[in-house]
């Protein structure tokens, strides 16, 4: 008789610490560009570039799921992945023209320090669509992903953004996601990194985060989601 090789199913957990991560920052970046006084281009720069790395790994993240999830739960997924699809990638979309307009009023705050409230209200209007899609894509995507989606298949979901985004600010992202994210997910993800890089960036990627916090929030500490 054949064996059947049973693959293992997608560990969904990694996606809730992105989350995690894109609704502390995302909330807190609108507060970080009002607080600058006008004028104070040497904080309009610092908090500019955070706000284009975060604004990067959004990106990168929905990019993933638009090339790899949706495709294999439309595939697989039956009628309810049919139904709720096609309004993530709606809600893509709409997200899509958020992150336009507020790439579009960064680089002319970041060097005059004027318009701020301009680009304070669009990260306003970013925050509230992201929040809408964050929220139903856990209760509708996952539960489907973990059921329809390899582990592998899964994995391609990271390997994209890895791939896509440069290697000096991994260590920032990383930290940003180690700020509030499950320990052992954190593990999970550094085990596909060579052995050096599991070594040092427990210890050297939260430093860098609290850094960066620091100069961008005022605090090593920012609030955390929860809080």
């Amino acid at each position: 008789m054949k064996q059947v090789t049973v693959q293992p199913m997608a560990d969904v957990r990694d996606m809730y610490t992105a989350h995690t991560l894109m609704r502390r920052e995302f909330r807190l970046l609108p507060r970080a560009v009002r607080d600058v006084a006008p004028g104070n281009t040497r904080q309009t720069a610092i908090v500019a570039a955070h706000a284009q790395k975060v604004c990067l790994i959004l990106h990168l993240h929905h990019k993933g799921e638009d090339l790899v999830l949706w495709p294999l739960l439309l595939e697989r997924g039956g009628e309810r992945a049919a139904a709720i699809v096609p309004t993530m990638e709606e809600q893509h979309h709409g997200i899509e023209a958020a992150l336009h307009d507020v790439n579009e009023l960064l680089p002319t705050w970041q060097s005059t320090a004027q318009g701020g409230e301009n680009l304070a209200t669009a990260f306003d209007v970013l925050l509230d669509r992201l929040l809408e899609h964050m929220t139903m894509e856990e209760q509708e995507i996952l539960p489907l992903a973990e059921k329809f989606v390899t582990a592998a298949e899964w994995n391609k979901l990271g390997e994209h953004g890895l791939a896509a985004t440069p290697k000096k600010a991994l260590p920032l992202s990383l930290g940003m996601m180690m700020y509030e994210g499950d320990p052992d997910v954190i593990k999970e993800i550094l085990s596909h990194a060579p052995l050096v890089a599991r070594l040092i960036m427990p210890i050297v990627a939260p430093r860098i985060y609290a850094s960066q916090a620091k100069r961008v929030y005022g605090t090593p500490t920012p609030p955390r989601c929860g809080a």
